[in-house]
């Protein structure tokens, strides 16, 4: 079950402001980047769950997080369905990520209060959201619609927390434009967890960007 109760989650990602995401299959893989996150200032990390046996490496990531990185927060990301969403709290996922509004997805996740962050691209969508719970939507892709379209939803709806995902960057000037415009917190994927040109992944350099991006966002 989850270790983070939903205003637990809600409240370190309004602090750290940033919610770095990835996948890949292989373990050893996942807790260096997991590491190098951490290292890095992170305290949250969505595990994208987009291949085979997903469930089984993120079971595996989290007991690693729980015991070797203390006040880590795991959740996972692309989840369609209730029944996945079942499955992953059921491996102590702390938070649900959706690409879309699901109802079954709300009511399993309200029923255990995990948080749970759906995609959302309408002020209907928002508002449907959080009369089902929801915290902190996600708005994605979020390089599609852009800050201003945040500043437009914040104008009657100054309550709503948003999380935008795709098209954005670990620079001053993109996080800038999005914290200006009023979002909680961003989610950032393969901009922030790098590979050099040999596809591998470049530790170093995502536990460097996390630390540079945690430190533009509170100046911010």
């Amino acid at each position: 079950m989850a270790q983070y109760s939903r205003i637990e989650v809600a409240t370190v990602m309004q602090n750290t402001g940033l919610v770095p995401l990835f996948y890949d299959s292989n373990i050893d893989n996942c807790k260096q980047v997991l590491k190098a996150c951490y290292s890095g200032g992170a305290r949250l990390m969505e595990f994208t769950a987009r291949g085979d046996f997903a469930h089984e490496i993120f079971g595996a990531l989290n007991k690693y997080a729980i015991k070797e990185l203390p006040g880590m927060i795991l959740g996972v990301g692309s989840v369609t369905d209730a029944a996945s969403a079942s499955l992953y709290m059921a491996l102590g996922a702390n938070f649900i990520v959706t690409p879309v509004l699901r109802e079954d997805i709300a009511m399993v996740c309200n029923r255990r209060k995990v948080l749970w962050s759906p995609g959302c691209g309408s002020l209907t969508e928002i508002a449907k959201a959080e009369e089902l719970g929801c915290e902190i939507v996600k708005l994605f892709p979020g390089g599609i619609y852009g800050p201003d379209f945040i500043k437009a939803i914040k104008g009657p709806q100054p309550w709503t927390s948003i999380m935008p995902t795709g098209g954005v960057s670990p620079t001053k000037e993109n996080l800038e434009s999005w914290f200006s415009a009023g979002v909680t917190c961003v989610g950032i994927g393969s901009k922030l967890i790098k590979k050099n040109t040999k596809g591998e992944y470049d530790f170093n350099a995502i536990e460097t960007l996390t630390r540079g991006a945690i430190e533009i966002i509170k100046a911010l």
